[in-house]
């Protein structure tokens, strides 16, 4: 199975860019299913059901979140609901939203997907790699195809998650920063490994947002509103291929597709 698992959706301009050239991706690369982290889809932070609905007319066959889940109300009542967007799964037991699910494709295979946010320079959770491993060895017994998306900020932290769960899923995707790593990689144990796979948006930007505001509030202090970019966009993420039946990953490849909206 093909799966293109794209980064971070940023407001309008990365909207844009899935709707422009997500199809020609998935015919290029015969894609079987098309993850996408759309956390801050919504104006750059934040999702809503609206521009949810947007990526999925787009393509996007599933969506994960993380530390700006509950930055839009309008999505708080709804994604219980959703059978399709994930939220991390070490958030506060109890919290609207699944951490974890599996998705069935039109065809009958089923993939199963955990959403993680990491604790090193972000919000007080649960240990990610405690549920992380509970969540994984819970869906594991149900399907062989298993998706991570650790959303976390530290590098060390996200490689520490690709040890942990190597042999374990699939793949483990890091999302957040919105800066593509280099380290694409199968570890010895068959799991796809990737630090960050970028952001899909403007990027002549500060990861994402105008560039002019960004340095504004890193000179100032002052808080600032921010806008997504739009210059030189991109749509930015990681191509795995994976054995249906073992689970294991064959190649793990990044995208990084430029062009003209």
């Amino acid at each position: 199975m093909k799966i293109l698992f794209i980064g971070d959706v940023i407001g309008r301009p990365g909207r844009k860019c899935v709707a422009r050239w997500l199809p020609e991706l998935r015919e290029q690369y015969n894609v079987d299913l098309t993850v996408a982290n759309g956390e801050n889809a919504a104006g750059g932070i934040g999702a809503t059901p609206d521009v949810l609905a947007e990526l999925r007319a787009a393509g996007v066959q599933l969506v994960t979140l993380g530390n700006h889940t509950w930055k839009k109300k309008e999505l708080i009542g709804r994604l219980d609901a959703m059978d399709d967007v994930i939220r991390p799964a070490n958030f506060a037991p109890g919290v609207p939203g699944k951490g974890s699910i599996i998705y069935r494709l039109d065809d009958g295979r089923t993939v199963g997907l955990v959403n993680l946010v990491g604790r090193v320079f972000m919000a007080c959770v649960e240990c990610p790699f405690t549920v992380g491993k509970r969540e994984v060895q819970r869906l594991r017994e149900s399907v062989p195809l298993l998706l991570v998306d650790f959303h976390a900020e530290a590098t060390a932290e996200k490689m520490a998650m690709g040890w942990f769960l190597d042999g374990l899923c699939t793949a483990v995707i890091g999302t957040h920063t919105h800066v593509q790593s280099a380290d694409e990689r199968i570890l010895p144990e068959g799991t796809a490994y990737i630090t960050d796979i970028g952001m899909t948006g403007g990027t002549d930007s500060v990861i994402g947002v105008k560039r002019e505001q960004a340095i504004h509030r890193f000179i100032t202090g002052m808080p600032a509103a921010f806008k997504a970019a739009r210059e030189r966009p991109a749509l930015c993420g990681a191509l795995i291929d994976a054995d249906e039946a073992s689970g294991r990953a064959r190649a793990i490849v990044r995208i990084e597709h430029m062009g003209t909206l």
